[in-house]
């Protein structure tokens, strides 16, 4: 099986459908750690692919929400080692392909090699890495990807063509397209040129293309369908943790919104 293939799949599936994937972000060990395995199911259950972010205490790409979710999971005593041992004892599985999220510093302290060994052991299909250059990438995604985990890559409204045209071609599972030049976080409405620089990241790349970064509405769920294969909701998500609500509610709700709209 190809690097990632899992996390494309799922996309495809649901594309097949008749709506884009939902790609649920939630911290690792918020809001707290004993809840990680409980809530990485409910989310699972009710996404088609689920991202697992690595607490760090420097998210440079990370909006207040998702800073404030990491703080008080590094509080708590999460870490990578801890993810990790949770998602290997973890039994059912999760039912959604999982996508481990991280910045390098923990991935490096944990060691590349180390991570992709145990990244097979806990299920993990593809790993994200913000802060990674492409043209640094090499010494992660070789070992990822003899072990079939793809690493993604990230895009931007400012990356030129012939950079994006590389991005695409490496990237594994899918290809994250940000929607803003800022952080992660509540938007109220798609910016004016979005859809037209997500397709032509679409029309780049050979893997599924998921937008992130400020996707919280129906509204911005029905803007988006038609113009990528998968949206990534992160922020929404952690603050509906926050108010003990239920995650897998939002989700519906979203799903709902472009169902049957082939």
């Amino acid at each position: 099986m190809s690097a990632g293939a899992r996390v494309e799949d799922a996309i495809r599936a649901a594309n097949a459908s008749g709506r884009p994937a939902l790609v649920a972000y939630l911290t690792a060990g918020f809001p707290a750690p004993a809840r990680f395995a409980d809530d990485l199911r409910t989310l699972a259950r009710a996404a088609d692919v689920v991202e697992i972010g690595v607490p760090f205490s420097d998210p440079m790409a990370d909006g207040v929400t998702i800073q404030r979710a990491s703080r008080a999971a590094l509080e708590q005593g999460t870490t990578p080692t801890s993810i990790l041992d949770a998602l290997e004892a973890m039994d059912p599985r999760p039912a959604a392909p999982l996508v481990l999220m991280s910045y390098l510093n923990p991935l490096l302290a944990l060691g590349v090699g180390t991570l992709a060994q145990r990244a097979v052991r806990a299920g993990i299909d593809a790993v994200i890495v913000p802060d990674l250059p492409l043209d640094e990438a090499a010494p992660l995604a070789e070992p990822l990807a003899r072990r079939g985990v793809g690493l993604v890559q990230l895009a931007t409204p400012v990356t030129p063509p012939e950079r994006l045209a590389r991005l695409c071609a490496a990237s594994r599972g899918f290809v994250y397209a940000v929607t803003v030049t800022g952080t992660t976080g509540g938007r109220a409405a798609i910016a004016p040129g979005t859809l037209a620089y997500l397709e032509r990241v679409r029309a780049a790349a050979r893997v599924p293309v998921c937008a992130g970064f400020g996707i919280r509405s129906a509204q911005q769920m029905q803007a988006l369908a038609g113009h990528v294969d998968g949206v990534i909701v992160g922020s929404a998500i952690v603050e509906c943790l926050e108010r003990g609500e239920d995650p897998a509610a939002l989700l519906e709700e979203l799903r709902a919104g472009t169902e049957d709209r082939r």
